[in-house]
């Protein structure tokens, strides 16, 4: 790992914060899994995006080769809401263009602790 700035936009170095957990650590809560797994989508690191995703909703594939790619711009977490010890949620706007034509995804994820471990479960897109 490079001392690079983090993709998640914490200005910390992605070595000081989503790295260990795409190395292996545990999220120590669902914004830290959040923030690591847009990182690991703007580094195309699709095996971990894959393991962090709950079982009952992980896709086969997310084909994150597939072109045009996505060009990830920069993510703004609004609200991080723990529900209980093994539930949460996260409200973040994630920037990106594709063909030249500027986006923003809204959405709040739904997270799920389970064996000690954050798992991304599914998300509602807001307009």
């Amino acid at each position: 790992m490079s001392s690079a700035n983090c993709p998640c936009g914490s200005g910390r170095a992605l070595e000081a914060c989503c790295g260990p957990f795409h190395a292996g650590a545990p999220a120590p809560d669902a914004e830290s899994l959040m923030r690591s797994r847009y990182s690991a989508y703007v580094l195309g690191l699709e095996d971990y995006l894959l393991a962090t995703w709950h079982p009952a909703a992980r896709p086969a594939a997310l084909d994150l080769e597939a072109t045009p790619r996505p060009q990830w711009l920069g993510l703004a977490v609004k609200a991080h809401t723990p529900l209980d010890d093994t539930h949460a949620t996260v409200e973040f706007i994630a920037r990106y263009k594709l063909n030249g034509r500027a986006f923003r995804l809204h959405e709040t994820s739904r997270f799920e602790r389970v064996d000690g471990h954050w798992l991304y479960v599914d998300g509602e897109v807001r307009e």
